[in-house]
């Protein structure tokens, strides 16, 4: 479907856009900086099996890699996406609430589906509406995208200390006012009306896209990123209650994940100075090497004697191995992609690592169940996949042009 042309209002830029934009990151950051490092935490100390963890985590994974291209094309197809956000905002709210409840295991499934399908379409809205600044005003992305980096990090320390002062019951209750401040702010979203072009994770586009996509290159590519980040997957899932586990306290646990948080922000601060020049596939090919040396050395930490002081050293590779994953994947696709097909590109790469993360946490509650902190190293062989991947992707890059 093709998008129409701006009107002479759209060209207008609102008032404190950037201001009103980095408030929206910062605001729909919160929540989430609290559910990835202690909803499963939680999940623990309510009785559940790392099994039934895993099932948890998983399934709302799977639904949300159908649902959430879904929902942007929708929003890109409404009058402003403003709208969209805000009754996303607000369901997620709502829904956030049944957390609440008793908590069976069927319960919690159940509101965790519903959730994933209203709340992970909050960020590549706000991405959407920070690129339409780009294009229409020449906002720079950066500026106001890091503040939700920075807010993930916050949230992840004092989240901690809330916990460590309280309990993991405080954790729904955490999750739920993240969510009312991110429907506070999503009434200050700038109005544009429609896109240009379609949302990053928009399935407008994917048609007509498709052939241009099937390249080689591309897909070795996106398959390399979405195996590397498919081996975060026991990280994601496990790490708070195997730390907790070894007496860590729920504070120093805080600390480890905002460390991480800090170096992949490093990452995006040097970049363009350390690998503007360098191919995306080194970059693509180092983020594996990077993820298979943390999976190794996650084990050997505490056995080791290298304490919580060797954790930190190793969520520092997070920079590499997620951070520099996510930068390769963009380089790649605006060296090689027209801009005409970023928002197809997106929306492949979106699904790629959207389905390998949801398959491998499935997979990590038996793995956690059967091997502990060494399953571990059976990530450390997924992100070998990664690199084998990203040396044919290497292999098959083009010589010179953008691909139509």
């Amino acid at each position: 479907m093709s998008l129409p042309p701006l009107t002479p209002e759209q060209l207008v830029k609102p008032r404190y856009f950037e201001l009103r934009i980095s408030l929206i990151f910062v605001a729909i950051f919160i929540p989430m900086g609290v559910h990835l490092p202690y909803f499963p935490v939680w999940l623990e100390a309510g009785g559940f099996s790392a099994e039934q963890i895993a099932v948890i985590l998983a399934a709302p994974m799977f639904l949300r890699v159908v649902t959430t291209p879904i929902i942007s094309t929708l929003a890109d197809r409404a009058d402003d996406r403003a709208d969209v956000l805000i009754g996303l905002c607000g369901g997620a709210l709502a829904i956030s609430t049944g957390y609440f409840l008793p908590p069976s295991y069927g319960v919690i499934l159940g509101v965790s589906l519903a959730l994933a399908i209203v709340w992970t379409p909050h960020s590549p809205l706000v991405d959407s509406l920070a690129l339409s600044g780009v294009r229409r005003f020449g906002c720079d992305y950066s500026k106001m995208r890091i503040w939700g980096s920075v807010i993930f990090f916050c949230a992840n320390f004092f989240g901690g200390v809330i916990i460590a002062k309280t309990s993991e019951d405080i954790v729904p209750v955490m999750i739920s006012v993240g969510l009312a401040i991110a429907l506070a702010a999503s009434f200050m979203t700038p109005r544009l009306g429609r896109p240009r072009r379609a949302s990053p994770l928009s399935t407008a586009e994917l048609p007509e896209a498709a052939p241009s996509l099937m390249r080689p290159y591309f897909l070795y590519f996106v398959a390399s990123a979405g195996v590397t980040v498919a081996s975060h997957a026991f990280l994601y899932a496990f790490v708070s209650i195997y730390w907790k586990s070894l007496g860590i306290s729920d504070s120093l646990i805080g600390m480890l994940w905002a460390f991480a948080v800090i170096a992949e922000v490093g990452i995006f601060m040097v970049f363009t100075r350390l690998f503007g020049s360098v191919p995306a596939t080194t970059t693509l090919i180092i983020a594996s090497v990077a993820a298979m040396i943390r999976w190794i050395a996650f084990p050997l930490v505490w056995p080791s004697g290298a304490g919580v002081f060797g954790f930190f050293l190793v969520q520092a590779l997070h920079a590499v191995s997620t951070g520099l994953i996510l930068l390769s994947l963009q380089k790649m696709i605006a060296e090689t992609v027209s801009e005409e097909r970023t928002g197809a590109a997106q929306g492949v790469n979106y699904f790629a690592s959207g389905f390998g993360l949801a398959v491998m946490t499935l997979l990590s509650g038996p793995l956690y169940d059967a091997l502990e902190e060494h399953g571990f190293y059976v990530m450390a062989v997924t992100a070998l996949g990664g690199l084998a991947l990203a040396i044919m992707a290497r292999r098959s890059a083009p010589k010179r042009g953008l691909w139509r």
